[in-house]
């Protein structure tokens, strides 16, 4: 029985964007891709990727070819719970987060042994921002994201307002910095 899954979830496997390998797709270079209605069912190989065959022209493909090396960390968003109460949206409330890149879904089926972890008097800042309860995967055990809603899987709301506030600062900071000093006449 082989594994499938849709775009995002390989993209995400891959550690591309769902943009290139939506790109793949048309050029038909993921090996045994195929749609159903307007969905790519793209089934994984023995290591639990999709293959990619190599192009004629151009560098070579830098998509993920080797086990994952970093755990993979989940969140719960409470903010984002919350504003989907008060909103009536269905914004995805959960955070997954593999080296640097972090990606957003509704459900989670962890295959394997996790770890639950809570440290209220010693935030994680280095993975999650200051995550104080989170939940850990090794590496060799896989994560499938099941979204609920159609629609983009992107940021929810609280961590778009989040970026904003923080390139509101950078840029307050740059003009700051910029603004030269005048001499008073006395």
């Amino acid at each position: 029985m082989t594994i499938e899954v849709r775009t995002t979830e390989a993209a995400f496997l891959l550690n591309i964007s769902t943009g290139r390998l939506r790109i793949l797709l048309q050029q038909n270079r993921v090996v045994g891709a195929y749609k159903v209605e307007r969905f790519w069912m793209i089934p994984l190989n023995s290591r639990g990727v999709p293959e990619i065959t190599p192009g004629r022209r151009g560098p070579q493909g830098t998509w993920n070819k080797a086990e994952r090396a970093g755990n993979t960390f989940i969140h719960v968003l409470r903010k984002t719970i919350d504003y989907n109460r008060d909103n009536k949206t269905s914004h995805p409330a959960i955070a997954v987060k593999v080296g640097d890149k972090k990606n957003y879904c509704h459900a989670l089926k962890i295959n394997g042994p996790c770890q639950i972890v809570y440290q209220p008097h010693q935030p994680n800042r280095t993975q999650a921002g200051g995550a104080r309860l989170w939940i850990e995967v090794e590496p060799q055990h896989r994560v499938e994201r099941i979204y609920f809603s159609k629609g983009d899987y992107g940021p929810p709301p609280e961590v778009i307002e989040q970026r904003q506030k923080l390139k509101r600062n950078r840029k307050n900071q740059k003009t700051c910095k910029e603004k030269p000093l005048r001499k008073s006449k006395s």
